[in-house]
Formats: structure tokens, C-alpha cells, sequence
């Protein structure tokens, strides 16, 4: 919306700098942040107050949480989403219609989450809707978001898969590339769920994810930049650096409220949909298997769990103590604040990998 005081630059000059997406971007943060900080705590307050006994926690699960973590509303991502919405809205070129795409899977998968978190919390039971319904309907939404973004992108892109380390490589998948796409989204979403499991875990790792993006975006949008990388032009794209700013500053108010110990949890209505955000900006700026190098936290903790569920199906035994990733090392004996900061540390490492493709090539 501001971006069309850019048009009255010829009136009063200093209105130019609306026209840049770092300024922009930079807005977008500070803007999420503050609506966090400020609305944050009302938030919290009214979702206790709603929530009664707040997010049911799993019997089967580690014993101290049954003690430290029992009370604590859920649905924090409603903050999240809020702050990040507002900024979007405020900051980004509302022309843009990657913009559009990437709010639209986001709010998707909130809504999804939203309704799975409600059940939850109303029947006080860690089981939300049937598994498969939900898998569906997030199919449908990404598959949905991969047409239009295959309608978007120029000819020479649309429905094409880049590689990290090659310069000109591109493989024409034609329409399985909506597939490919879906899986993606769909993935990184369930992803970020199986994640949110300690207090701050998610979403640190989620904030770097989106500064790594934030960053591929923008050049990946920028025609002099992207050529000097030898990466893949994409027109457009640098608009989506507005939206992972818009993120980044959101989760950052969160993080205020959702640090150890946490006033309240993220729940399947933030992690579904930050996930959902993030692959969808993979998808459109042709990073999609970047996003597994940056998002190698969220690989591992998902295939934790498919690999603990197929060897205890398949032998009956168990790989890991406890899945996901996070409770094995729990299990373990580490502490809550150790298993955050060196996941932390894991994801910041993979986040520079992933950067390094852009000129390893």
C-alpha cells in the first residue's frame, strides 16, 4: 500500500525511497515487530482466558512437560500471522501477484492449523482432525498456489526445477512440476509442525530460513544480480524479500512471549503456515531444493519420525529414544535451552550452505 506514495515522489522527492524493496523490507520488519510487542499481550491474555486449560499436552511424551508446560495457550501463531499480514499489507507492492500466492498458502494452511488447534483445545485431547483429511485439503491449496505460480513465472521458467550449483540446468517437468511443487509446500509445512515441539524451537530456525530466503529473493529478482551470480532471473521475485522481512519481524515478537519459559505456544496454526510461507517463496524463486539445505532442521526432524514409525512397524524397534529429533535428545538428558541453541546453531550453519550455492557454481 505505501509503495503508492512512490507515485508523488515528483511532488516531494524523499517519497522515492518507498520505491526500493531494502527500505521496504526494513519497514516490513520493524512494522510486524512492534504490532507483536503491542498487541501481544492482549493477545495472549484472551486466548487464556478462551482456552481454559490451555494446550493439552501428550501423556506419551517427556514427563516434564507434563509439569513445566500444562496451562499454556496455544495458537500463538495468530500473533504471527497477524503482525506478518499487516506488514504485507502495508509494505509490499500490492501489484506483485507472487505476493498474493505466497498470503494466500499462508493463510491456508493458518486456517487449517487454526481448526486442528481448536479441536484440540476443546477436547482437550493432542489429536486434532483425521490426518488424511488435512494432508488433502493442504494438497489441494499448494496445488492451487504451484498453477498460479506456473502462470506467473515467465516461459522460460514455468514449470522448470533449478539445481543448487549449476548455472544454466533447468529440468522441464511440465505439469508434474505441480506435483513436485505440492510436495514441497506440503512437506515444509508438516515440517515446521513436527519442529514446534520446545519452547522457541520453531520459530528461531523458521527466522532464519526467512532471512536466507529474504536475501535469494531479492537477488533472484534483480536482473544485474542474479546475471553476476549466474542465477535464474526471476521477475518479480524480489518483492517476496518484503514478505520474509515481514516474517522475520514478526517472529521476533514472538520469540519475546514465547521464550523459555513460554507464555504461549506457537500450535499448528503458526507452524503449518510459516511453512507453507517459506516453500511457497522456494517454489517461486526456483530455490526449491535449497530450502532442504536451509531447512536441513526441519528434514531432520520429520525424518526422525517417518524413520521411527517405519523401523518400529517393519522390526519393532525403535531408531531414536523418542521422535521427534528433539525429545530423543531430551531423553537423553539435555536440557530444554541446549537443544534450542544447538539446533539454533545447526540451522544458522545450514542457512550459509545454502547461501553458498549462489556463488558455488
Amino acid at each position: 500500500m505505501l509503495t503508492y506514495l512512490a507515485e508523488f515522489s515528483g511532488v516531494l522527492s524523499p517519497l522515492n525511497v518507498f520505491r526500493y524493496i531494502t527500505f521496504r523490507t526494513g519497514g516490513a520488519t520493524a512494522t510486524a515487530l512492534l504490532f507483536v510487542f503491542w498487541f501481544g499481550p492482549a493477545i495472549i491474555s484472551a486466548l487464556r482466558l478462551k482456552q481454559g486449560k490451555g494446550q493439552p499436552i501428550r501423556e506419551d511424551g517427556p514427563q516434564s512437560h507434563l509439569l513445566t508446560k500444562r496451562g499454556t495457550p496455544t495458537m500463538g501463531g495468530l500473533m504471527i500471522l497477524a503482525g506478518t499480514l499487516v506488514s504485507i499489507l502495508l509494505w509490499a507492492n500490492p501489484r506483485n501477484l507472487y505476493v498474493w500466492v505466497v498470503v494466500f498458502v499462508t493463510l491456508g494452511f493458518g486456517a487449517i492449523g487454526f481448526y486442528d488447534d481448536y479441536l484440540k483445545v476443546t477436547k482437550q485431547s493432542h489429536k486434532g482432525f483425521s490426518g488424511k483429511a488435512r494432508l488433502l485439503i493442504e494438497a489441494v491449496i499448494a496445488a492451487t498456489a504451484c498453477i498460479m505460480i506456473a502462470q506467473i513465472a515467465t516461459p522460460g521458467l514455468s514449470n522448470k526445477l533449478a539445481l543448487p550449483f549449476a548455472k544454466e540446468l533447468l529440468f522441464d517437468l511440465g505439469w508434474f512440476y505441480v506435483l513436485f511443487g505440492t510436495f514441497v509446500i506440503v512437506g515444509a509445512g508438516n515440517a515446521v509442525n513436527i519442529t514446534d515441539g520446545l519452547d522457541g524451537l520453531a520459530i528461531g530456525p523458521v527466522m532464519i530460513v526467512a532471512a536466507t530466503f529474504g536475501f535469494i529473493a531479492y537477488l533472484s529478482g534483480n536482473a544485474i544480480y542474479s546475471n553476476y551470480l549466474q542465477i535464474h532471473f526471476v521477475p518479480g521475485a524480489g518483492e517476496l524479500a518484503v514478505v520474509c522481512g515481514a516474517l522475520i519481524g514478526a517472529g521476533l515478537g514472538f520469540l519475546w512471549f514465547n521464550a523459555p519459559p513460554a507464555q504461549i505456544f506457537m500450535g499448528d496454526t503458526g507452524s503449518l503456515a510459516l511453512g507453507g510461507l517459506l516453500a511457497t517463496v522456494a517454489v517461486a524463486t526456483k530455490h526449491e531444493l535449497v530450502l532442504a539445505i536451509a531447512g536441513g532442521l526441519f528434514v531432520l526432524e520429520i525424518m526422525s519420525v517417518i524413520i521411527q514409525v517405519a523401523s518400529f512397524k517393519l522390526t519393532g524397534k525403535r531408531v531414536f529414544r523418542m521422535a521427534p529429533l528433539h525429545h530423543h535428545f531430551e531423553q537423553k538428558g539435555w536440557k530444554e535451552p541446549q537443544i534450542v541453541m544447538r539446533f539454533w546453531i545447526i540451522s544458522v550453519v545450514l542457512a550459509l550452505v545454502a547461501l553458498a550455492t549462489l556463488k558455488l557454481r
